[in-house]
């Protein structure tokens, strides 16, 4: 049966910083280093081959996956990078302190941007230093300038099921190493996870879930291999 193992990047420079990060392409500390290598021994440890590996266009999910297939002894696994399992586009927020932000415009209104399924933040300016229309691992692709959890969904889903889900269909055992909203889009798509609730899925950096499917890809069991950073998970 095909196996989907989801693994958020360990912690960023601008995770340690308290900024708003979305697309911008900063690197993981030496902290998100030992996260995800700690991810990859537990996949290695709980005994799963992996036979692919998707994951962004953004350094901390890339390194994250091969920190992770290193520790796991599983460095040769093909990988797909792909600008559609990046993390949710903070548009205008993008670059800014999240305390500083809250101080600004009031801690419910950031809270509103950063927690509801639908309301995105202020686009991003024209002229940014943020702007990645030049950027060449987006040439040709019709980029957003902000996005809620509901519009990143909607760039994720096509990819889920164009390039992830036949893979799944052939039995596959797959690594997705990306970021906190892509990877709550695609819990949101395979538990079938309600508009309000999914805003509250907590996915922590580095810690691999390990979801197992039946034949239509339904899950049948979940779970975090280190089970003392675990959350709360959808019901199977």
């Amino acid at each position: 049966m095909p196996t989907l193992i989801l693994l958020r990047h360990g912690q960023s420079q601008w995770n340690l910083e308290n900024r708003f990060t979305g697309w911008v392409d900063v690197d993981l500390t030496a902290q998100g280093e030992a996260e995800a290598a700690k991810g990859g021994e537990l996949i290695g440890q709980a005994g799963l081959a992996i036979d692919r590996c998707f994951t962004s266009v953004l350094t901390r999910a890339i390194r994250t996956s091969w920190l992770a297939l290193a520790a796991a002894g599983q460095t040769f696994v093909p990988e797909v990078k792909d600008w559609r399992l990046n993390e949710r586009h903070y548009g205008g927020l993008t670059g800014l302190n999240k305390a500083e932000t809250a101080e600004k415009h009031g801690e419910e209104q950031v809270k509103i941007w950063r927690r509801s399924y639908d309301i995105p933040p202020p686009p991003l300016a024209a002229g940014s230093e943020y702007d990645f229309s030049k950027d060449r691992r987006y040439a040709g692709a019709d980029l957003p300038d902000t996005e809620s959890l509901k519009t990143t969904l909607e760039r994720v889903q096509p990819y889920w099921e164009s390039d992830i889900v036949p893979c799944l269909q052939a039995g596959e055992t797959l690594l997705v190493a990306a970021h906190g909203n892509s990877l709550r889009a695609i819990v949101k798509l395979l538990f079938d996870v309600g508009d309000e609730a999914i805003v509250g899925v907590e996915i922590p950096t580095g810690n691999p879930l390990v979801v197992e499917l039946d034949a239509d890809l339904k899950p049948t069991a979940a779970r975090y291999l280190d089970a003392d950073r675990a959350q709360a998970l959808p019901q199977v």
